[in-house]
């Protein structure tokens, strides 16, 4: 059964960056891992590309072909690539069953929200065999703002609703938070939306004129009470892993290791079928069920209160471990010169006999 994202947001959010930075992961965790380029207009593309629309249709073409403008390019493009869905499937099936894939999404916020071609795809997906979670990646800095932190609220709100699949919402770029200003209160309060009436007196004091709308967006995000966010710093290896196993709950996936990896005796099954029908009792009990030991205080304190402190600890450890590694190569050259010369000194005692 083929696993997937649906990665989305709005533009500069960082959702290329994350797709690039999940394939390296992936690749040395042995992982398997594909990525499917859905938007036409991104030409700078920086991660290996399985599957990409521009092969199918690119937003130049469109917009040449039927006079619109750069959003309404994209509409279409949509549109099209939902009347040849087929052409996707094709090109998914190639992948194999138990493929892994990225779906690298466009940034025009009406695709997540309003537009019914991208909703459509992803109900065609779900009904060939995906299991698919949305990642809604929103730039962390809008939580400096309490206006700007609503409308991020109610965008996710609205594509949690529109997409209707297991939903993270994720505030990306936490490593350079801190250049934004100070929070008005602790990480935590915007991650788990804690009680948003306390954003009452810093939105009157910015905008008077709209307490009154201020206060009723507030109501229906808190009626809701749905939305909630993970962090993620895309450079740094245990952000990755920890939202990497958030996304696997949500969608029920365990990863099956190959069968000549390191694991403890009798965890893995090594018959020759496929690794989504083989049992693995090892990952089952440390990736699905294990705890989540990220804190989104430590988070901040790793990020926000102390990052100077932290990347120094972190830059002298990475030196210790080069040095570490030099001294190790170091001692096996020197083993390897002292085996050849052991060698050399045993022919010529051979050549003298």
């Amino acid at each position: 059964m083929p696993f997937g994202e649906i990665v989305c947001g709005a533009p500069g959010s960082g959702k290329s960056t994350y797709c690039y930075g999940k394939h390296q992961l992936f690749t040395a965790l042995q992982r398997p891992i594909s990525i499917v380029n859905l938007d036409p207009a991104n030409d700078n593309i920086p991660y290996p590309c399985a599957i990409d629309i521009v092969s199918l249709i690119t937003l130049q073409d469109a917009m040449d072909a039927h006079g619109l403008g750069p959003n309404g390019g994209m509409l279409y493009c949509m549109e099209y690539l939902e009347a040849n869905i087929d052409w996707l499937e094709a090109r998914l099936n190639e992948l194999g069953p138990d493929a892994y894939v990225l779906f690298d999404i466009p940034g025009q916020v009406e695709l997540g929200t309003i537009h019914a071609s991208l909703k459509h795809i992803i109900q065609r997906l779900s009904k060939v065999g995906f299991r698919l979670a949305a990642v809604h990646l929103c730039d962390a800095h809008y939580v400096t703002d309490p206006a700007k932190y609503v409308s991020v609220l109610l965008l996710s709100l609205r594509t949690m609703l529109q997409l209707e699949l297991p939903h993270i919402n994720v505030l990306s770029k936490i490593d350079i938070l801190s250049q934004y200003g100070d929070l008005d209160f602790n990480l935590d309060f915007y991650t788990e939306v804690q009680d948003l009436s306390y954003l009452e007196n810093a939105l009157n004091t910015t905008s008077p004129r709209f307490t009154a709308l201020n206060m009723a967006l507030i109501s229906v995000i808190e009626d809701y009470s749905l939305v909630g966010f993970e962090t993620l710093a895309v450079e740094d290896k245990d952000s990755m892993l920890h939202l990497s196993r958030a996304i696997d709950r949500a969608t029920g996936y365990i990863f099956v290791p190959p069968k000549n990896a390191p694991a403890p005796e009798g965890t893995i099954d090594s018959s020759s079928t496929p690794a989504s029908a083989r049992p693995n009792l090892y990952p089952l009990f440390t990736t699905a069920a294990g705890p989540m030991v990220e804190n989104v205080r430590d988070v901040q304190e790793r990020w926000i209160d102390a990052k100077e402190e932290y990347d120094a600890f972190e830059k002298r450890e990475w030196r210790r471990e080069g040095e570490l590694l030099r001294d190790q190569a170091a001692r096996e050259r020197a083993k390897e010169n002292e085996a050849s010369e052991a060698k050399a000194k045993a022919g010529g005692i051979r050549e003298r006999k």
